[in-house]
């Protein structure tokens, strides 16, 4: 994934990571709000060793060997010989060793400093014990270790030097560490389930997936419309909304593509159903005949017909009735209003829809079609799901392929893409259905068009005699 990508999942799952982030917070404050408060108090001992001349020699050794020394009694601290006079001096409920877990000593490298830390949920009893260890040791250095026989004395002496005072603040829980860890966790966590929904998700969502599974160009991008099920000729019904501008775009990029000469014949498919193949097929037609193009749509698919729905025609003869000889051409097609748009219906759906569109007769069909148009689109069947589609697109210039955003899995644009190389045809370029119109997989759409496209109301019934007399006179010429 690249740096787009990775914005893309921000974006997208902002929410799932604030409130793990949150999450990640509140547990950091439970934490903290559940651990009891604890408390340290320090106290600090001084190591000296007793000269016996008072020379420059006798107190440099005495020097070295009392930071020798005093890691020994760092050792000692925490044992029972010192911590039972505490226990006994401060009447504490408690063993030398289930209190030994509570003190800490050390000393700082290249010093003759003794270092105690006691810990305790009772502030005053931190302190008490700190002293009380610190004189314990002193005491225990002079007497029980280091004695003299013959002077009765110890030459080490330990001096409290710092004792210890009731601390007023704990040391735990640390509020601000918790809180910071466990927003750090929470992030961490929503991020991972972030990324980990983007690697699991195999839906194609940005132009950067299409163009990486099919190494084609982008030809049109149309925005998703709730309402498209009950106002699906877009471009007819509301020229000036954004998203009939969308089919404009479309068609201006479908006239610059390099096809060759003659007529454009194309068919339109996509990987699996209800990625809006139909509509697009159907608008595309009509932009492409408000440029005063001579247009003939074809419904290609034999199975589950829409184009007559769509465009508000009658469909109960068609190109099924044309390719078995039983209707010629010219009765079959209907003209769409005082465009130049012709519509070829599917007609009764036949038992072998596959033999049909590969057959000779539709080899003839599309010549003949060829010869009075400028464009043929045929709206074909999925391509995943029959072979019919694969069978019509290598008789035209190539396929349009169409891929609804968060919908078409990129296996299945990818084994789309395979089908018309096995076939033999010629994938001209993919255009993106149902496009969100607001977020990361937007593709700039604005709320209003700009300035008026003009389009021919005319009422779709009227004339329809007179226009279909006038067709036939055009064929037979």
């Amino acid at each position: 994934m690249d740096l787009q990508d990775y914005i893309r999942i921000l974006h997208k799952n902002w929410i799932l990571i604030v409130v793990a982030l949150l999450l990640g917070v509140g547990g950091g404050a439970a934490a903290s709000l559940a651990t009891a408060p604890t408390y340290q108090a320090s106290t600090q001992l001084f190591v000296s060793v007793r000269s016996e001349t008072g020379g420059a020699a006798d107190l440099t050794q005495g020097s070295t060997f009392a930071r020798q020394i005093v890691t020994s009694y760092v050792s000692i601290v925490p044992t029972a010989i010192v911590l039972d006079p505490v226990i006994e001096e401060l009447g504490l409920d408690t063993t030398a060793g289930a209190l030994a877990s509570h003190i800490t000593a050390s000393s700082p490298l290249n010093t003759v400093m003794l270092d105690i830390n006691v810990t305790d949920r009772d502030p005053q009893t931190a302190a008490d014990i700190a002293n009380a260890v610190g004189r314990s040791v002193s005491e225990v250095a002079q007497t029980a270790l280091n004695s003299s026989a013959a002077e009765g004395s110890s030459p080490v002496t330990l001096t409290i030097v710092q004792p210890a005072a009731t601390p007023t603040a704990p040391i735990a829980p640390r509020v601000p560490m918790n809180l910071a860890l466990g927003a750090i966790l929470g992030l961490a966590i929503g991020l991972g389930i972030a990324i980990l929904r983007s690697i699991l998700d195999t839906r194609i969502h940005s132009m950067h997936d299409i163009e990486q599974i099919t190494e084609k160009p982008l030809l049109g991008a149309i925005a998703y419309d709730p309402e498209a099920a009950s106002r699906p000729l877009i471009v007819h019904a509301d020229p000036r909304n954004p998203r009939a501008e969308s089919f404009r775009t479309l068609r201006t990029n479908l006239q610059f593509l390099q096809v060759g000469e003659g007529s454009k014949a194309f068919v339109v498919s996509s990987a699996g159903p209800s990625e809006g193949k139909s509509t697009t097929t159907a608008n595309l037609a009509i932009s492409l005949a408000e440029t005063g193009a001579r247009v003939a749509l074809l419904d290609g698919d034999l199975r589950l017909p829409k184009v007559d729905q769509y465009m508000g025609i009658e469909g109960a003869v068609g190109l099924t009735d044309v390719l078995i000889g039983k209707v010629e051409l010219v009765d079959a097609l209907q003209r769409w209003g005082r465009s130049k748009l012709y519509v070829l219906p599917a007609g009764k759906v036949p038992p072998n829809p596959s033999e049909l569109l590969g057959s000779d007769a539709m080899d003839n069909l599309l010549d003949m079609l060829s010869e009075h148009f400028d464009y043929v689109l045929i709206d074909a069947p999925p391509l995943l799901l029959v072979t019919d589609a694969a069978l019509v697109s290598k008789k035209t210039k190539g396929v349009l392929l169409a891929a609804a955003a968060a919908q078409t899995k990129k296996q299945a644009l990818s084994a789309a893409v395979r089908t018309l190389e096995t076939a033999g045809a010629t994938l001209l370029g993919v255009i993106v259905t149902k496009l969100p119109t607001k977020g990361p997989d937007s593709y700039g759409y604005g709320d209003t068009g700009y300035g008026t496209v003009g389009l021919d109301q005319a009422d779709l019934e009227s004339r329809r005699e007179g226009e279909n007399q006038a067709r036939r006179k055009s064929f037979r010429k």
